[in-house]
């Protein structure tokens, strides 16, 4: 029989006893268990896994075996944890401890990291002591299933599986509900979560940077609400619910230029033309924008409040929308100079740069000066973060809109904003977008790079002047 030794567990917390000991009871009897355990992010779980690495090898130092463990990525994330363990252990004076690439040995046990990416070459490995996983939401289940958890197979190893939510497809929750149903049947835990709250009852400092983030992000941000409240979320649906659109309206008046003492921020969608914008999830390839997109500018006044601790970033009140569509770039290019250069004077413009956004954004940074003019090529990552950003901002109340005007401008934005749909990928990434059968989505991209433009911004003297 395996036994895991006894060690000074002092220093775990409460909440990661119960799932160490789970671990190590079906270690020691052999159950074979698969053990799923939800931590809060930076709530401790990295910290169970290398003691329980460091606890199972120097039990196995002299009859020897095997831990394999695997995540998303071998660098950064492997790595950190190959650091983590082997810094445990020469804190432990392990002398006999012993590292290779992937491969720290201890006596005749050791552990093996190796990568779940899709095409890492895995097949071969035994895990005689343990399996693990970590942040296994973002591991595609048939990788997983298909060359790893055979690995446990020849000893009845017990695999363990670390993370936080995300939707309901993710390896991770998809083995939580199956320990849960177990657990129903036999009473026997297989399943352990710690949310923020937990976290924090042992951590004064902890509670306090996550009080931060829900007033920074707002509690019903996707990354707020999986990460730290471990809730998953639903595959897709509307971008913002009727609550946020409420938050979204603003009473300030719609201007036609700035007034002084005020800075500001701009936001610029580039249309026509074909771009590799992520597509909808029932669509394959790059997104095709139509010709008759609107190329559209939105302007917003960035206000400082010193009485919010929280809020790190300044307010957008967005305060002019002006769109062109059908104008050849190179008659528009003069006018958006202008405006932005000599009219509003921007402290910042975010700029899409695909496809033929990337030379209006090159001929912009060479009028205004290159630390103005942010350009953003949409990829699948950079429109997840616009996106993310985009719903933190509504959330924190620090995007406003303007009043009402009865303009075409104010009702298409406000249109896109009814209509955008969300679309959650197993990678903890997002696509918004307006369904192509419900028309563009190019108010609501600019929306989003306002928010971008305005990320970062100090206080400094506004170069504003009266309108």
């Amino acid at each position: 029989m395996q036994h895991v030794g006894r060690r000074d567990n002092a220093k775990m917390r409460p909440y990661q006893h119960k799932a160490y000991s789970a671990i190590r009871r079906s270690i020691r009897e052999r159950l074979g268990h698969t053990i799923t355990v939800e931590i809060a992010r930076q709530g401790g779980k990295n910290e169970l896994s290398a003691y329980t690495e460091a606890s199972l090898l120097s039990a196995a130092v002299r009859q020897g075996g095997e831990i394999i463990k695997t995540a998303p990525t071998f660098d950064p994330q492997l790595r950190i944890s190959m650091h983590r363990l082997w810094t445990r252990l020469r804190n432990e004076n392990q002398h006999l401890a012993q590292r290779s690439a992937n491969t720290i040995e201890l006596g005749a046990a050791r552990i093996v990291f190796l990568s779940a990416e899709p095409e890492a070459n895995v097949v071969g490995h035994t895990a005689s002591l343990l399996l693990e996983a970590d942040e296994a939401q973002d591991i595609e289940p048939e990788k997983f299933d298909r060359d790893f958890r055979p690995m446990a197979a020849a000893k009845n190893a017990t695999t363990v599986l670390y993370g936080t939510a995300w939707d309901d497809r993710t390896l991770l929750e998809r083995t939580k509900q199956a320990n849960l149903e177990a657990e129903r049947r036999d009473g026997e835990r297989r399943h352990f979560s710690y949310d923020w709250q937990i976290v924090a009852r042992y951590n004064a400092a902890y509670a306090h940077y996550v009080e931060s983030e829900r007033q920074r992000l707002g509690e019903t941000h996707p990354l707020f609400l999986t990460q730290y409240c471990l809730k998953p979320i639903a595959g897709g649906g509307r971008l913002f619910s009727a609550s946020q659109r409420a938050q979204l309206e603003g009473a300030r008046e719609r201007i036609a230029g700035p007034l002084l003492g005020e800075a500001y921020v701009a936001g610029l969608d580039v249309g026509g033309g074909v771009s590799d914008l992520p597509s909808p999830p029932d669509e394959e390839g790059p997104r095709a924008r139509s010709s008759h997109d609107a190329t559209v500018l939105t302007i917003g006044r960035l206000i400082y409040d010193s009485t919010l601790p929280w809020a790190a970033e300044p307010r957008i009140e967005m305060v002019e929308h002006v769109s062109w569509s059908g104008e050849p770039h190179d008659t528009l290019l003069p006018r958006l100079i202008d405006l932005l250069r000599n009219v509003w004077r921007v402290e910042r413009v975010a700029v899409d740069a695909t496809g033929l956004g990337e030379t209006i954004a090159r001929v912009l940074a060479a009028a205004l000066g290159e630390s103005r003019v942010i350009g953003v090529k949409f990829t699948s990552e950079s429109k997840s973060k616009l996106g993310f950003a985009l719903v933190a901002a509504v959330n924190g109340g620090r995007l406003k809109a303007y009043r009402g005007d009865g303009s075409s401008q104010h009702r298409e934005f406000w249109r896109q904003v009814e209509l955008a749909r969300v679309a959650y990928r197993a990678n903890r990434t997002m696509n918004f977008f307006v369904d192509e059968s419900d028309g563009h989505d190019d108010y609501l991209v600019s929306a989003a790079l306002l928010v971008h433009a305005s990320l970062g911004r100090t206080r400094r003297a506004a170069r504003g002047r009266l309108a």
